[in-house]
């Protein structure tokens, strides 16, 4: 059942910003736990009947993710640089957040990539740190995330996996084109092709149904509750408790603290763009690691000058991004890949960093296809392909059913100069400050695509492949995978939250998102965010319970 709205003048115990992989769930498990819960979501609230499989609409008018029109971006590549007016993070605007419309990729990170530093020392210009917890600790929480959001997949399938101590809760999907030569191919090279784990359901689960492969996975929203979004599990189940209120359309301005430097609320913009102060014992900000840190430089005070939780000067700093290799390729017959989900086989023997490519960093590599019409139109073809006329329609009528892709999925080393800041001349739709990105690749990121991408072009013509084209590597923005902006540690100068998510300088201030990922792993980071905050959502509760907020 829904609840009626919460009065803004009363604290509730928890106020949750953000409603994606984190927030959805820590809304979940606190209203589970007893406490009253606020959930503040910037987007809107559509439900599986407002999806559609418009190409235009998701991908061009943002009708899922932020709309640079409304929400510019800054870019530039180092602190000396002009900036420039460009769309440079992506991320879900409406109730579900990114897990509405991602790709579903449903990676573990491996153990090793809680303890790099300790593993491989110093990486000149970056800033590889462990983490304060291991992949031992997180693991129950993986698996809890796995079973109750219906996570496909094959245990053991994979010899580079991490140990797990359940199955998956359910069978991988079905095999594509891509993923039988892939697959192949791989076997061929001495890899080992496994079916990819992902969040959509293979059989029906928990009074949800299977997929019905329309194709229409990443970028779009799924109108059959197939894809284990928080939108379609935890969110639902959180207003079941009647201990839970979503408010769509509200915006968040800024983190209220008193006297005492405790937070006390969040001030928001509604639907009407009216200013709302609602009340909380405590705050949890789950927006994303471009949009949590920020929400805490907008939320500076006298108190807390150079930003909310920003003692050790960290919030937004080490800003790491998706850095991705992507290789198509074009076969003799028709694969008709436009069918069914994006990703069904992965390789990981390149995962781990190997001193003999001569840098830091490794890949995990998945085949897909993941253009629509118009963008394959637009982007897909390769660059001697007919660009206008007869030409041009015969290339799109050819290739379109006959390309699949590699996708790599690299390190992105974390560079405390790569950042996420407040642009002092641009303003958004709300007038607030507008997001900046300082971002350059670390030169380990660029010799490890590099590598990765020759790998590709290898995989693909063993595959069978009649011609292989690859996308430029460096530009890697907008990216949709936004982390260590307020990376997790034991000690308060080097880190911004501690190892039970709780800021530093902010004992009821609690930072559950990407924005805590000490380092990237080989991307794919929701398993992870989610499967930590399952954990936060534990230790939160604790603390609560025991009165140590």
């Amino acid at each position: 059942m829904s609840r009626p709205p919460f009065r803004a003048s009363e604290p509730v115990d928890f106020l949750i910003v953000g409603s994606g992989a984190a927030g959805g769930v820590l809304a979940n498990e606190l209203a589970t736990a007893g406490f009253s819960v606020v959930v503040l979501e910037q987007g809107p609230w559509l439900r599986e009947k407002d999806f559609t499989h418009d190409e235009f609409d998701v991908g061009f008018r943002s009708a899922l993710t932020n709309d640079p029109a409304r929400q510019p971006n800054t870019y530039r590549r180092s602190s000396s640089d002009a900036v420039q007016v460009r769309k440079v993070v992506e991320y879900g605007r409406l109730v579900g957040g990114g897990s509405v419309h991602f790709t579903a990729n449903y990676w573990r990170f491996h153990e090793t990539d809680f303890r790099e530093r300790s593993r491989w020392g110093d990486v000149p210009g970056a800033t590889l740190a462990d983490w304060p917890i291991s992949y031992a600790e997180l693991e129950p929480y993986y698996t809890k995330a796995e079973y109750e959001i219906g996570v496909s997949g094959l245990d053991g399938s994979n010899p580079f996996e991490p140990p797990r101590s359940r199955p998956y809760p359910l069978p991988p999907m079905r095999v594509k084109s891509s993923g039988v030569l892939f697959e192949r191919a791989a076997r061929r090279l001495g890899l080992h092709p496994y079916p990819a784990p992902v969040a959509i359901l293979s059989r029906p689960y928990r009074g949800r149904g299977a997929c019905t492969l329309c194709g229409f996975c990443e970028k779009f929203g799924c109108e059959v509750r197939a894809k284990s979004s928080t939108l379609a599990t935890v969110i639902p189940a959180a207003l079941k408790t009647g201990r839970c209120e979503i408010r769509p359309n509200s915006y968040a301005r800024k983190i209220q603290v008193d006297r005492r430097g405790r937070a006390g609320g969040v001030v928001y913009f509604d639907a009407r763009r009216r200013e709302v102060f609602q009340r909380a014992k405590a705050v949890v900000v789950c927006a994303n690691g471009a949009e949590t840190p920020r929400l805490l430089l907008m939320s500076k005070s006298n108190l807390f000058p150079d930003g909310l939780a920003n003692s050790s000067g960290l919030v937004g700093k080490n800003f790491m991004v998706d850095s991705w290799v992507f290789v198509s390729g074009l076969f003799e017959h028709p694969l008709n890949e436009f069918k069914g989900i994006q990703v069904t086989r992965v390789v990981q023997d390149y995962y781990d960093s190997d001193p003999r490519r001569g840098c830091y960093g490794g890949a995990g590599i998945d085949c897909r296809f993941d253009w629509y019409p118009i963008s394959f139109a637009l982007s897909g073809l390769p660059p001697d392909a007919p660009a206008w006329g007869s030409g041009f329609k015969e290339a799109i009528a050819h290739y379109y059913t006959r390309t699949m892709a590699l996708l790599a999925h690299c390190t992105c080393l974390p560079v405390e100069s790569n950042s996420v800041s407040l642009d002092p001349a641009h303003k958004d739709a709300w007038g607030l400050p507008a997001l900046r990105v300082t971002f350059d690749s670390h030169p380990d990121d660029v010799i490890n695509m590099r590598f990765m991408k020759d790998r590709m072009v290898e995989m693909l013509d063993v595959a069978g492949a009649r011609k292989t084209w690859a996308l430029p590597i460096g530009d890697l923005l907008p990216s949709a995978h936004l982390m260590g902006t307020c990376r997790m540690g034991d000690d308060a100068k080097r880190s911004v939250i501690n190892r039970d998510h709780r800021a530093h300088d902010v004992p009821n201030l609690f930072l559950v998102d990407g924005s805590s990922l000490v380092t990237s792993g080989r991307q794919q980071p929701t398993a992870t965010i989610q499967a930590l905050a399952y954990r936060a959502a534990e230790r939160i509760t604790r603390l609560a319970k025991s009165g140590s907020l």
